[in-house]
């Protein structure tokens, strides 16, 4: 939240509101976003983890960039070892994207992410909405109260 105080970018604060999402669900957004910090000779460590990565999105950062800037040589999406989008340049986007390739795709959420994905389903894009767990239950009423 301390990125969304400095920082005006609208981008920025639906990451931070994307991050809170999977922490009120009490699922770790980290375990499909992987992030690189590399230079040049370090490329192959991110290449090996991106081929190895079954679903997730990738983040390359710049050398030198903080966690908090938006300074990224590369970001995509990885569906069993293959990169599907690369050049995503924010995590709503990419967010997007990944959701959009699952349900296109006929694929099962994530483990650790199904209660955020189900969200995405649910209340974010209204698919399905007459099943929903007890979690995502809970937090539309807590939405729109």
């Amino acid at each position: 939240m301390a990125l969304m105080a400095k920082n005006e970018d609208i981008n920025v604060k639906r990451d931070c509101i994307l991050r809170s999402l999977s922490v009120y669900l009490n699922e770790n957004m980290e375990t499909v976003i992987k992030e690189y910090q590399v230079n040049d000779s370090e490329c192959a460590e991110a290449e090996l983890g991106i081929a190895q990565t079954t679903m997730g999105i990738y983040v390359i950062r710049v050398d030198g960039a903080d966690p908090g800037d938006e300074m990224y040589a590369d970001v995509g999406v990885v569906l069993k070892g293959v990169e599907f989008l690369q050049n995503l340049q924010c995590v709503t986007l990419r967010c997007v994207m990944i959701f959009g390739l699952i349900y296109a795709l006929n694929l099962s959420y994530p483990k650790d992410l199904t209660c955020t994905f189900k969200v995405f389903q649910k209340i974010l894009m209204e698919l399905d909405t007459t099943k929903l767990s007890p979690k995502v239950q809970a937090l539309k009423t807590k939405m729109f109260q």
